[in-house]
């Protein structure tokens, strides 16, 4: 029997407004400790913003940060899949386009995400990656 995604995906999102500002999404990510937030607009996903873009679309670029909004930061052009979907398959997918997160969706609705993370703990909780993955977070 195939293994679905909604059998390993994360559930507990966190989501802004696409006009929050990346000062406030910092924070949350922080409080949270996550490191991707989804960006939600009257309840349909539009973008995903990372840690990563924090410093590589925002820090990097200098200038005044407080103004920015994760509007301008996310990533919109998103992969998603489906809780039915094969996990082998979404894999494959993380894989070949080099993702580290996926979305989880229910028409444009996020229900949840795939990480590395959440793979990594199911497929091999005693590799370095699963044992990381499941460890309690750093305070």
């Amino acid at each position: 029997m195939t293994q679905q995604v909604r059998e390993i995906m994360t559930t507990d999102l966190v989501t802004v407004a696409p006009l929050t500002s990346v000062i406030d999404v910092a924070q949350l990510m922080r409080s949270k400790d996550v490191g991707d937030v989804l960006v939600v607009d009257e309840g349909h996903l539009r973008g995903v913003v990372t840690d990563r873009d924090l410093v590589v679309r925002v820090m990097a670029e200098g200038g005044t940060i407080g103004d920015r909004t994760v509007a301008n930061v996310c990533s919109e052009d998103l992969i998603t899949v489906a809780p039915e979907d094969d996990v082998d398959q979404v894999i494959a997918l993380m894989r070949e386009r080099a993702v580290r997160r996926v979305p989880v969706v229910e028409g444009d609705h996020a229900v949840g995400i795939v990480s590395l993370g959440d793979l990594a703990i199911d497929r091999d909780p005693g590799s370095a990656l699963g044992g990381i993955s499941a460890a309690r977070p750093n305070e």
